[in-house]
C-alpha cells in the first residue's frame, strides 16, 4: 500500500473513532440530564395527577369570594364528580322536601322496600342469569387479563433456543465446496430497565381500567335491577288497568242490556241504544291493545332474567296489586357522591388515559436494556455436551431516540387530545347524574300531587255518575248525561292505575339516579343469598 494511501486510511480511522466517541459521550450527557430531570417530571402517584389535572382545568376564582377554600365554582365541583352537592345547590321548587328515612344502607338493596318477594326473585335471577351482565362481567376478565400483561412487561424475559443446520457452500464462491452442520442448545434472557416509568405507568393504566370495568359492571347492574323493577311494576299496572276495563265492560253490557229492553218495549229511541252500543265496544277495544302490552313486558322481563320468552307465564300472569314502598323515602343522602358507578367508571378511564400520556412522554427518554445468553454450540458433529461446546454472553444496550419522523411528539399530541375527550366526557356525565336526581325528585313529587288531584276527581266523578243514572231513571234526564259521567269515571280510574304505577315506578328512577342497587355486587351483603359478582376492591 503506497504511504499516501495508508496516511489517508489512518486519517480516517481516527476520525470514525473520534465520531464514535463523540456520539457516547452525547448519549451519556443526555442520559445524565434526563436522569436528574425525572424525579422533576414524574407525579409520585396516579392521585397526584388527578389533582394536578384538577388544578390545570379548574377556573380562575372570582375575586370577590369571601372564601375561596370554602366556596369553588360548579365547573369545579364537576370536576371532582361532586354531583350530590350540585344536586343540592339549586332549589328545587317542584322536588318534595326530604326524608330522614333515605340512606345508603336503604339504597343498597332498595327493592326489598317494596316487600314484593316476586320483584326480588326477578332481580335475583336477572343478577345470575342477564346476558349483558354476563358480558360486563367477561369484560372486568378481559381488563384483568390485560393488567398482567402490562405488569408482566417491566419483568425479564427469558426464552429457551435450539437449533441445527447444515449448509454447503458454493465451488463458484469459495474455490471448493465447503459444508457445515452447526448444532446449539441455551437461554436467552433480557429485560428493560423500567428507569423512567414508561412501563409503570403503562401497567398504572391497565389498573385503572379494570377499576373502570368494575365501575361499569356496577352500572350494568344498576340500570338491569332498575329496569327489572320498572318493568314488573308496568305489569303490575297494566293488570290492574285490565281489570277495570273489564270491570267497566261488564257494567256497560248490563247498561246496553237494559237499554235494549227499553228500546224493544219502545220506551228509549234509536239514539240511546246506539250511545250504549258505542260505549260498550270503545271500552272492548282498549282491552286487546292492555293484552299485548302484557305480553310484551311479561317477554322483557324474561329476557331481563336471562330466560326463555314466555316462560314467566306462569308465575307472573296472574294479577297481584300494585308494590308499594314501606314508607316514602325522598331525597340524596349525603354519604351517596360515590355510589354513582358511572361515574366512577369515566373518572377511571380519564385516570388511565392520564397514565397513558405520561407513558407516552417516556418515550422521549433512554431505554436500558440487559441481554445475555448461555448454551451449547457445536460445528460439524462435535459433540454437543462436551465442555467445549459451551458458550455465553453479557451486556448492556442504551438506545436513544434521535429522529423518529415525529411520531414520538405526534403520539404525545393524540394522548393528550384522548385526555381532553375524557375529561370532557366525565364532565357530561357528572352534569347528566345531577339533572336525573333532580328530575327524578321533582317527577316524583309532581306525580304524587297529580295523584292527590284524580282521587279526587274520581270522587266526584263518581257522584256525578250515581246522579246522572238516578236522574235517567226518573225521566229527568236523557242517555247522554249518564254516558258522558261514565265515560270520565271510566277515563279517571284509568289515569289513577297509571299513576299509581308512576308513582312506584318514580322512587325506582330515584334509586337509580342515586345509584342504588350494590348490595348484591359486594362480598357479605346477606341479599337473598345472592353471590357477589366480584369482590376486588376499587
Amino acid at each position: 500500500m503506497k504511504p499516501k494511501t495508508r496516511q489517508i486510511k489512518t486519517v480516517f480511522v481516527e476520525f470514525a473513532e473520534f465520531a464514535a466517541l463523540a456520539t457516547l459521550a452525547a448519549i451519556i450527557a443526555a442520559l445524565c440530564a434526563a436522569v436528574i430531570a425525572y424525579p422533576a417530571n414524574a407525579a409520585a402517584s396516579d392521585d397526584e395527577a388527578w389533582e394536578a389535572l384538577l388544578r390545570r382545568y379548574a377556573p380562575p376564582a372570582a375575586a370577590d369570594m369571601p372564601d375561596e377554600a370554602a366556596v369553588i365554582s360548579d365547573d369545579e365541583a364537576v370536576r371532582r364528580g361532586d354531583w350530590s352537592g350540585l344536586a343540592r345547590k339549586y332549589e328545587n321548587e317542584y322536588a318534595a322536601e326530604e326524608t330522614p328515612g333515605l340512606s345508603t344502607e336503604v339504597l343498597a338493596d332498595w327493592w326489598n322496600t317494596f316487600s314484593d318477594d316476586t320483584l326480588g326473585d326477578l332481580i335475583a335471577e336477572a343478577l345470575k342469569n342477564n346476558r349483558d351482565l354476563r358480558a360486563a362481567r367477561a369484560k372486568v376478565l378481559e381488563a384483568r387479563a390485560v393488567l398482567g400483561i402490562s405488569k408482566s412487561a417491566t419483568l425479564p424475559q427469558l426464552d429457551s433456543a435450539a437449533s441445527w443446520a447444515n449448509s454447503e457452500s458454493s465451488e463458484n464462491s469459495t474455490g471448493r465446496g465447503a459444508g457445515a452442520e452447526i448444532t446449539s442448545l441455551g437461554l436467552d434472557a433480557s429485560w428493560e430497565i423500567d428507569i423512567f416509568g414508561g412501563k409503570k405507568f403503562a401497567a398504572e393504566a391497565a389498573e385503572a381500567d379494570l377499576e373502570s370495568s368494575h365501575a361499569a359492571l356496577h352500572s350494568a347492574w344498576v340500570t338491569l335491577s332498575s329496569e327489572t323493577a320498572l318493568n314488573y311494576l308496568s305489569l303490575r299496572t297494566l293488570q290492574e288497568r285490565l281489570r277495570i276495563a273489564n270491570l267497566n265492560l261488564r257494567l256497560q253490557e248490563e247498561t246496553l242490556s237494559m237499554i235494549s229492553s227499553k228500546y224493544d218495549a219502545g220506551l228509549v229511541d234509536t239514539l240511546a241504544l246506539n250511545q250504549a252500543k258505542y260505549t260498550v265496544e270503545s271500552t272492548r277495544a282498549s282491552i286487546p291493545t292492555l293484552k299485548s302490552n302484557i305480553e310484551a313486558v311479561m317477554n322483557a322481563l324474561a329476557i331481563l332474567s336471562g330466560r326463555t320468552p314466555g316462560s314467566l307465564e306462569s308465575s307472573l300472569a296472574s294479577p297481584r296489586p300494585l308494590p308499594k314502598p314501606d314508607a316514602v323515602l325522598v331525597g340524596i343522602p349525603a354519604d351517596a357522591v360515590r355510589q354513582r358507578p358511572d361515574i366512577r367508571a369515566a373518572e377511571r378511564a380519564l385516570s388511565a388515559q392520564i397514565s397513558r400520556k405520561k407513558s407516552a412522554e417516556r418515550d422521549k427518554y433512554p431505554r436500558f436494556y440487559l441481554a445475555g445468553s448461555i448454551g451449547l454450540e457445536t460445528l460439524s458433529g462435535s459433540s454437543l455436551f462436551s465442555g467445549d461446546s459451551f458458550g455465553f454472553s453479557f451486556g448492556p444496550r442504551i438506545t436513544l431516540p434521535i429522529f423518529h419522523g415525529g411520531a414520538i411528539r405526534k403520539n404525545i399530541e393524540v394522548q393528550s387530545a384522548r385526555e381532553e375527550q375524557l375529561l370532557a366526557s366525565y364532565e357530561g356525565v357528572v352534569l347528566r347524574a345531577v339533572a336525573e336526581v333532580r328530575d327524578a325528585l321533582s317527577a316524583n313529587h309532581q306525580e304524587a300531587e297529580r295523584n292527590k288531584s284524580l282521587r279526587a276527581a274520581i270522587s266526584a266523578a263518581r257522584l256525578a255518575y250515581e246522579t246522572a243514572a238516578d236522574r235517567y231513571k226518573n225521566g229527568l234526564t236523557d242517555f247522554s248525561n249518564v254516558i258522558s259521567a261514565e265515560s270520565a269515571l271510566l277515563s279517571l280510574e284509568d289515569q289513577l292505575a297509571v299513576s299509581e304505577g308512576q308513582i312506584a315506578s318514580g322512587l325506582v328512577k330515584v334509586f337509580k339516579a342515586l345509584g342504588g342497587g350494590w348490595a348484591p355486587l359486594t362480598e357479605g351483603s346477606g341479599t337473598s343469598g345472592l353471590s357477589p359478582i366480584y369482590t376486588d376492591s376499587y
